[in-house]
């Protein structure tokens, strides 16, 4: 794992030093290295610094897989810009990424609440410096105030169990008594970080905001890998505090299910393409949180697959938003009509990407969400009319952004610039993988 991070820390020289002919392809080659090299992750070894398991492994395999695709759909907005903000904006989502992939491996609560923090740097820059709107400072304040103020409980928390152990906090089940209280209190303290991060519905503002303002880069690291934080984060904590009643997580678990039916009836009223995106990633987000409140194997295995299978989905939305913007320079659904008539081949990648969004059968996403619907059907039977109501107008959302962007009369006329092999190469990287774990789920269960 240490020969994967230091690697990738000499990526960042790398950037700065390279010719400009060579910078692209030479880097895109460099990351995809890694990409590969990463695949070796599958059987985790441990060392005293860093360590992976089924957990996190997973989560870090796509973010060194989605490092390059960053890259490839980030070249056309960066051709204009001069070469020393090109070699920066690459430098910083580098410096992310090693961020991310230092929060997944960490060995001990200390670690990973460092790293974790320390993602909000290079994200902020992402936003604030190449956003597209003038709004990008206000969705930057969003994005800062939401993620420091919920995560000062959790620094709290883990000051409080490394002084009860007398040692970091490792990711094992804390041997100390603690009181019903003082255990109820760790739990929400180091709950709120990991909820606001993921989001739960009622500290969401932050998210369709900064989906919103962000580079086509910074859209798909925060739909992919940034909200797993969260999941991830909360899965360790139920691996170390003492396991409390359900009954005591059911205000946050009706909050997520509802909330995902209201983020769910959100997406159909909105107007911009990425925010309506940004909204559907809160409703999935909602049935994980409910997955993993409830700790069982198959919630957890199910919590794990929808992580994944959206991280992969999520990216590939946002890729093909990207593509639309760039050829009608405007994001409103009204006005992106009629693409099938000029670019029939971006059409496929829309249909089988909102396919996979909606969880049809045999994708991963489908296999995520019957595990979940299982789980909490288990758990307590009148859940389903709030899990059927989310499937329902999840279907309803995702076949009205593919009618609302390809049928119709356009505006477009044939002169319109057609889909480049870079943003085919672009989807079948997004759609490959997810058909692959597909076939083997075990992977990721």
């Amino acid at each position: 794992m240490m020969k994967i991070i230091f690697t990738t820390m000499a990526l960042i020289p790398t950037i700065l030093l390279l010719k400009p002919k060579s910078l692209y392809p030479v880097t895109t080659s460099y990351m995809f290295t890694l990409a590969l090299f990463s695949l070796t992750l599958l059987e985790p070894k441990s060392n005293s610094i860093l360590s992976l398991d089924s957990i996190s492994w997973p989560l870090l395999s796509l973010s060194f897989w989605l490092l390059p695709l960053m890259t490839i759909a980030s070249q056309h907005m960066m051709a204009k810009e001069p070469l020393q903000r090109q070699r920066t904006f690459l430098s910083t989502i580098t410096l992310l990424h090693l961020f991310i992939s230092m929060t997944f491996a960490a060995y001990s609560m200390t670690l990973m609440y460092i790293m974790f923090e320390a993602t909000l740097i290079p994200t902020l820059i992402l936003i604030t410096r190449w956003g597209q709107q003038a709004e990008r400072l206000t969705a930057g304040t969003y994005f800062m105030l939401y993620t420091l103020s919920t995560s000062l409980p959790l620094l709290i928390a883990i000051i409080f169990l490394n002084n009860l152990t007398m040692t970091p906090t490792l990711f094992v089940q804390i041997t100390n008594p603690l009181n019903q209280w003082t255990s109820l209190l760790l739990w929400l303290a180091s709950l709120t970080a990991f909820l606001a991060k993921m989001p739960i519905y009622g500290l969401h503002l932050w998210l369709p905001k900064a989906h919103v303002e962000a580079p086509i880069a910074g859209s798909m690291v925060l739909a992919a890998i940034l909200l797993k934080l969260g999941g991830y984060g909360m899965i360790r904590i139920t691996q170390i505090l003492p396991t409390l009643k359900t009954d005591m997580f059911l205000p946050f678990m009706v909050l997520s299910m509802w909330g995902a039916v209201l983020a769910n009836l959100t997406c159909l009223q909105q107007t911009d393409l990425k925010s309506l995106i940004a909204y559907s990633s809160i409703s999935h987000m909602g049935l994980v949180i409910a997955a993993i409140m409830i700790q069982t194997q198959w919630s957890l295995s199910g919590a794990m697959a929808l992580m994944i299978s959206h991280g992969f989905t999520s990216s590939a939305l946002f890729c093909l938003a990207n593509t639309t913007y760039e050829r009608m320079h405007t994001r409103i659904l009204i006005l992106t009509r009629g693409l099938h008539n000029i670019l029939p081949m971006a059409t496929t990648w829309w249909l089988l990407t909102n396919l996979m969004n909606i969880a049809t059968p045999p994708t991963m996403n489908f296999t995520g969400e019957l595990l979940i619907m299982s789980s909490l059907f288990n758990w307590c039977p009148t859940t389903m009319v709030m899990l059927g109501l989310s499937v329902l107008i999840t279907a309803i959302y995702s076949l009205h952004i593919f009618l609302s962007t390809q049928m119709g009369p356009t505006s477009l006329n044939s002169f319109t610039e057609p889909t480049h092999s870079r943003e085919h190469l672009l989807m079948i990287l997004h759609i490959s993988p997810l058909i692959l774990i597909s076939l083997k789920p075990e992977l990721v269960l």
